[in-house]
């Protein structure tokens, strides 16, 4: 499978300020993997050392701080060549292991000419303890679920994938790539971006393997809760985890405490919460009171929104058969179009810095679901997945907003235009958002 961020990978190696890579991912992602394809393309060989198989490699960074001594006994312990600028070595499953992690100072600061990489299950949650941490002295990357536009070159659809990347004006997208476009995008909204689920899907075209291993994923991340350092907090996890999809599926998807377990408190939940967000296995999306700069600074931090890291496991969390996928529209207007909107996030969160926002408003009620900021510019961007495409909320932001408001965005099932300062995006080109918000600018 093409991954993009093996373009990210090639500018790390390829820099001369290059320090320690800590890759972060939500588990089964494709870390390891991504790794290891990146070693054989650029690299003369790959010296992997995995710490949950290999336990005992861990006393190696017990006795010495010396980076050629560690990689010394690497090497006599597990036969494997290390050449310094063209071996790629590779820590694997470090979470449990602050001394390795808190070693890449000390490759970063004396042994610079080796390219290091790392990467762990839940390290996220390592990463938020307490502990001595090579502040300054590593680089961070981020691996996502694969995209819709990964799925297409995945699916063997490289020439829908490549008339994406080849539109440079806001015109309507032809039927001969927009149906098959959105008959796609009904399969990834089945199948969503993790590797293992798309591979079943397609590699073998089979419906049940691709079920069974999403299945697989979630009870693997359900097994994960019980590694929380306090036992008292797995049930509270759980309870949340499992609430989403009802969450969601309410017209006010504000997240509710009560609706994961009657008289829940906020602050009996909130450290079970943080460990979900931490785990990268939910995204938090607060309620924003206006479109300013930063866009943190409007963060409203008792309102929020919790969505899943993938929309394929939300669909099969929720228990949407992928049946679903052949009745119209259904996928995108399924409990209340939540998986239109996971997926709108996932998209937005790969190509712009700040998390999005939502704001919203009570008496009468109007909301609109993200607020983006690209560079000093703040967009209200609304998710329509049913035929009615009126774009309420997004016309009282501007009232309310006006001098702040140049450019409203919607993503439907409508094809791409630019009506005065709406711009609408087909949803299967949210891939693409950050770009075609540039072209709609450009020709306002």
């Amino acid at each position: 499978m093409e991954r993009s961020i093996l373009t990210d990978l090639l500018k790390w190696r390829k820099s001369k300020y290059r320090k320690p890579l800590i890759l972060k991912g939500v588990r089964q992602v494709g870390k390891t993997w991504i790794l290891k394809e990146f070693g054989k393309r650029y690299y003369e060989n790959i010296a992997y050392f995995n710490f949950d198989e290999n336990q005992e490699y861990q006393q190696f960074f017990e006795t010495t701080k010396d980076v050629h001594r560690i990689l010394q006994n690497l090497v006599f312990a597990s036969g494997q060549i290390i050449h310094a600028e063209k071996t790629l070595i590779i820590f694997d499953e470090i979470q449990d292991c602050p001394n390795v992690i808190n070693s890449l100072k000390y490759f970063c600061e004396n042994a610079s000419e080796f390219h290091v990489v790392c990467a762990g299950s839940l390290l996220g949650i390592a990463l938020a303890k307490p502990s001595s941490f090579p502040v300054g002295k590593v680089d961070f990357m981020n691996i996502n679920p694969m995209t819709f536009s990964e799925f297409l070159v995945a699916n063997g659809d490289e020439n829908l994938d490549r008339y994406l990347k080849s539109i440079e004006t806001i015109l309507p997208i032809p039927d001969a790539f927009y149906n098959p476009l959105y008959e796609k995008l009904k399969m990834y909204f089945v199948t969503g971006g993790m590797p293992e689920s798309v591979k079943m899907w397609t590699e073998e075209r089979n419906t049940e393997m691709m079920q069974s291993a999403l299945l697989n994923i979630i009870n693997a991340y359900e097994r994960d809760f019980a590694k929380h350092p306090q036992t008292s907090e797995y049930p509270k996890i759980s309870l949340i985890w499992k609430s989403i999809p009802s969450q969601l599926s309410r017209e006010n998807k504000k997240f509710i405490y009560k609706v994961a377990k009657e008289g829940a408190r906020a602050r009996e939940y909130e450290d079970a919460l943080q460990w979900l967000v931490d785990a990268q296995l939910v995204r938090k999306i607060y309620r924003s009171n206006a479109p300013g700069l930063p866009i943190s600074a409007y963060d409203d931090l008792t309102a929020f929104k919790l969505y899943l890291v993938d929309v394929g496991l939300l669909r099969r969390l929720a228990l949407l058969a992928p049946s679903a996928f052949s009745e119209g529209n259904r996928l995108f207007t399924e409990f209340k179009g939540a998986l239109s909107e996971n997926y709108v996030l996932q998209a937005l969160q790969n190509q712009f810095e700040a998390t999005p926002r939502y704001w919203s408003v009570l008496n009468p009620s109007y909301e609109v679901d993200f607020l983006i900021q690209r560079g000093n510019d703040i967009f209200p961007v609304e998710v329509k997945s049913e035929d009615n495409t009126t774009s309420v909320s997004l016309k009282k932001f501007k009232e309310k907003f006006k001098d702040k408001v140049n450019l409203r965005i919607r993503f439907s099932l409508d094809n791409l235009k630019l009506d005065d300062d709406l711009l609408n995006i087909p949803l299967f080109m949210a891939d693409y958002a950050d770009q075609i918000i540039g072209m709609a600018l450009k020709q306002r």
